[in-house]
């Protein structure tokens, strides 16, 4: 199968070329220097926005500016819309004019659709909330769901807080707890919907391969804990204290804007995946975050 993928040098993207390549599947990375993306290995090449889609059977959308890189100002929010919105628009237009178009569109978007919902249950059924970071995701599914028209079946998968080794939440959260200054935000009481680096990556794949996922997918792992779990489970993996809490004001002055997502309260469930017989690999927390974090004495949950 021939895949283009958009965002395919990034934390996600980077696992999903792998996964391809270890089944014989040819990947597209999608990149604006083509020419820097040079490599011997095989079945992996690099394009300019956009090659001919008509060579593709799937097309997976990874890209996207980062919510958390730079505090919110007018111009990042712009920079946030264009790089999510505008090009998942680009894309679905590209769709449109193939004579022979992909037969799907796995299009990421994000939890944050749900803001923030206390102890509410969130299936992929539940309401938006209102709010930038929920507009914007609405809009960015909106866009994806176009490719319908053309007959592509759209996947759009609502994305938690993704671990793993190489970048994500941990890279700029364990160096903070191995000093034994982290901790929960606030009273810790808000959920929090993870997913490992690895299970995103191969919810990608499974939305690929199995027809009947459609429309939008939570790719989110079905341990969700509160934030003051995460916490306590990272500091023990870790083998660091976690009860400084951190107060919502601190965040506000470090992230500005972006703090009312960190303290929003998600308690969202993979329903689809779970129901299309998706199998996560790491549905725990303490044995993902001890993989992540590469530490002895961790079992994938199909190994015990």
């Amino acid at each position: 199968m021939n895949v283009l993928v958009t965002g395919g040098t990034g934390f996600v993207g980077g696992i999903l070329v792998n996964l391809l390549c270890a089944r014989n599947d040819r990947a597209t990375i999608v990149t604006r220097r083509p020419e820097e993306g040079r490599t011997a290995r095989v079945g992996v090449s690099f394009a300019g926005w956009l090659p001919d889609l008509s060579r593709h059977e799937a097309v997976v959308n990874l890209a996207g500016a980062s919510v958390s890189a730079r505090r919110w100002n007018e111009a990042y929010k712009r920079e946030l819309v264009e790089s999510r919105v505008d090009r998942t628009r680009a894309l679905v237009q590209a769709l449109g004019k193939c004579d022979k178009r992909p037969r799907v569109l796995v299009n990421a978007s994000a939890v944050g659709y749900y803001g923030d919902r206390g102890d509410e249950l969130l299936d992929e059924d539940s309401a938006p909330a209102s709010g930038f970071l929920p507009d914007l995701c609405v809009a960015w599914e909106r866009e994806a769901l176009e490719a319908e028209r053309h007959g592509v079946r759209v996947v759009n998968l609502r994305i938690g807080i993704v671990l793993g080794r190489f970048g994500g939440a941990l890279e700029k959260m364990a160096p903070i707890f191995k000093l034994g200054l982290g901790g929960p935000f606030g009273a810790g009481a808000m959920w929090l919907p993870w997913v490992h680096v690895n299970d995103c990556a191969g919810l990608v794949l499974h939305a690929i391969d199995d027809e009947s996922m459609r429309g939008a997918v939570n790719a989110v792992s079905p341990g969700v804990v509160r934030n003051k779990e995460f916490a306590r489970t990272l500091g023990k993996v870790l083998s660091r204290p976690a009860i400084l809490p951190v107060p919502p004001f601190a965040l506000k002055l470090a992230v500005g804007e972006f703090a009312a997502q960190l303290l929003a309260s998600e308690r969202v469930a993979p329903k689809k995946a779970l129901a299309s017989g998706y199998r996560f690999q790491w549905p725990e927390l303490e044995p993902a975050l001890k993989n992540c974090l590469q530490l002895k004495d961790y079992r994938r949950s199909d190994e015990r």
